[in-house]
C-alpha cells in the first residue's frame, strides 16, 4: 500500500472539498435544482466528504497520541518496556521509531543503574566498616550489616533515633562524636578492648541535610603499627647504643691496660673520650624520653612580638614584614622550641641566614606561621615520611625533631605541613587557632 505524507493527505481533503463545491455548481448551472437547494447540497456533500477525509487523515495521529500518553504514564511508573507499533511506511513511523529507541535506551540505562546499585549495595553491606546515614531529624535512614551488628545485635536500625541507638554506648563514643570530625576511641568488650576510628561527614540528599558516620575497627591495624614502631625504636636504639658502647668498652680496656703498664699520663685523655661518648648517649636517650613525656601545653596570652624578640638572639633568621601587634593563646616555651628546631634544620639544609624567612599571618580564625628557606629541600619520599617518629636521613639523626614539632603543634589544636618551594628550598606551614 503506498505511503502518503500528512501534507499530501490534507491536500487530498482540500481537493475533495473543492470537487464537491464544483459538483454543486454544475448542478446549479444546468438547472438540476434551485440556488438554495444547490448550496445546501454542496455544503452537505463537502461536509460529509471533509469529515470522512479528516477522520482518515487524523486517525493515525490520534492513535499515536494515545500510545504516547500510555508510554509517558508507563515511564512515570518506572516501566520502560512500552513500545509503539507504527504503520508500515506511515508518515508517523519515524516518530514511533524514535520513541521506541528512547525506550530501549532508558531500559538499558535502567539495567546498568540497577547492576551498579546492586554492586554498590553488596560492597557496602559486606564491608567491615560500620556505615550509618542519619537525616536532619536525627533518625537513621540507612545502616549496613556491620552497623546493625555493632549497635543493634544485627537487627534493623532504619527509622530509629540515632541518639537512642548510641545512648547505651560508652562515654568514649559520645566524646568522639561530640568532636564532629575524625576521632579515635576505645571500647571494652567481654573479649577485650577494641579501638575504633569514627569519621563524620555532612551532605545534602534530596534537598535534606544528612550525616554519614563510618565506624572502623582499628585494633589489628594499630597493633601492627605498634609492632612496626617498636621494631624501629629497638633498631635505632640498638644501633646508637652499639655506636656508643663499643668505643666505651674499647677505651675502658685501653685505660685498664695503660694503668697496668703505669702509663697514667694518657688516662685523662681516655677518660675524656669515655665521658664524651657517655654524654652523647645520655643526650640520645633524653631525646626519646622528652618525646615520650611531652607535657600538655599550658596556654597563655603571648605577644607575637615578644615571642619573636626572644627568638632572634638564639638563631639567625629574617622576619617578613612586621610581627603582628596581637596576642595568641599558646605555650610560649613549646612554640619557641618548635621554631628553633625548624630554623636550625633550615641552617643544616644549607640555607643562608638571610634566606630563612618567618612570616606570621592571620587567616580567618587561625594564625598561620610560614618558615621558608633556600636549602636543599626534600625528595618526595622524604616529604612523605619526614613527620614520622624515628625517621631520619641524617647519619646521626634520631628522627624526633620534626615528629616532636608536629606533636606540639597538634597538641595546640593546629597543623604542621611541609612542601618544597619553587626554585629550591622548603616551606614549613604552622596553623594555630587564634
Amino acid at each position: 500500500m503506498p505511503s502518503f505524507s500528512l501534507e499530501a493527505r490534507f491536500a487530498a481533503v482540500a481537493l475533495l472539498v473543492a470537487l464537491c463545491a464544483a459538483a454543486a455548481g454544475l448542478c446549479l448551472q444546468y438547472g438540476f435544482g434551485s440556488w438554495p437547494l444547490a448550496i445546501v447540497a454542496a455544503a452537505a456533500v463537502a461536509l460529509i466528504g471533509a469529515s470522512w477525509a479528516a477522520r482518515a487523515v487524523l486517525q493515525p495521529v490520534q492513535r499515536l497520541l494515545r500510545a504516547l500518553e500510555s508510554a509517558v504514564a508507563s515511564y512515570r511508573d518506572g516501566d520502560y518496556s512500552f513500545s509503539i507499533a507504527s504503520e508500515r511506511g506511515g508518515p508517523l513511523r519515524e516518530l514511533a521509531q524514535l520513541h521506541n529507541e528512547l525506550g530501549r535506551t532508558l531500559r538499558e540505562q535502567r539495567q546498568h543503574l540497577s547492576q551498579r546499585e546492586l554492586l554498590l549495595d553488596t560492597v557496602v553491606q559486606n564491608t567491615p566498616t560500620a556505615l550509618m546515614l542519619v537525616d536532619d531529624g536525627g533518625h537513621v535512614t540507612y545502616a549496613n550489616l556491620a552497623a546493625r551488628q555493632l549497635f543493634n545485635d544485627g537487627r534493623t536500625l532504619a527509622g530509629l533515633s540515632f541518639d537512642d541507638v548510641i545512648a547505651s554506648g560508652p562515654a568514649a563514643l559520645h566524646e568522639a562524636l561530640a568532636e564532629g570530625g575524625d576521632a579515635l576511641f576505645s571500647v571494652d568488650f567481654p573479649e577485650g578492648e577494641e579501638s575504633f576510628h569514627v569519621s563524620q561527614r555532612g551532605f545534602r540528599l534530596q534537598g535534606r541535610a544528612h550525616r554519614l558516620l563510618l565506624f572502623r575497627r582499628m585494633t589489628r591495624e594499630l597493633s601492627r603499627q605498634e609492632v612496626v614502631t617498636w621494631k624501629k625504636v629497638i633498631r635505632v636504639m640498638s644501633h646508637e647504643l652499639n655506636n656508643s658502647l663499643a668505643p666505651i668498652s674499647s677505651l675502658s680496656h685501653s685505660g685498664a691496660e695503660l694503668a697496668r703498664r703505669g702509663q697514667i699520663e694518657r688516662l685523662p685523655e681516655v677518660f675524656n673520650s669515655i665521658g664524651a661518648r657517655a654524654r652523647h648517649l645520655h643526650g640520645f636517650i633524653e631525646g626519646y624520653a622528652t618525646f615520650a613525656r611531652l607535657p600538655s601545653p599550658r596556654l597563655d596570652d603571648v605577644s607575637w612580638r615578644s615571642l619573636i624578640g626572644a627568638l632572634q638572639p638564639q638563631v639567625a633568621f629574617r622576619v617578613v614584614g612586621e610581627a603582628p601587634d596581637a596576642v595568641a593563646r599558646l605555650d610560649a616555651g613549646q612554640i619557641e622550641q618548635v621554631l628553633i628546631n625548624l630554623i636550625k634544620n633550615a641552617h643544616e639544609a644549607g640555607s643562608a641566614p638571610d634566606d630563612i624567612e618567618l612570616q606570621i599571618l592571620r587567616v580567618g580564625v587561625n594564625w598561620r606561621l610560614e618558615l621558608r628557606d633556600r636549602g636543599s629541600g626534600m625528595s618526595e619520599s622524604v616529604l612523605a615520611n619526614a613527620l614520622l617518629p624515628f625517621y631520619s636521613t641524617k647519619r646521626a639523626g634520631t628522627g624526633l625533631g620534626l615528629a616532636l614539632a608536629r606533636e606540639i603543634i597538634e597538641a595546640h589544636g593546629g597543623r604542621l605541613q611541609l612542601a618544597n618551594r619553587d626554585g629550591g628550598g622548603l616551606r614549613v606551614s604552622l596553623t594555630l587557632p587564634a
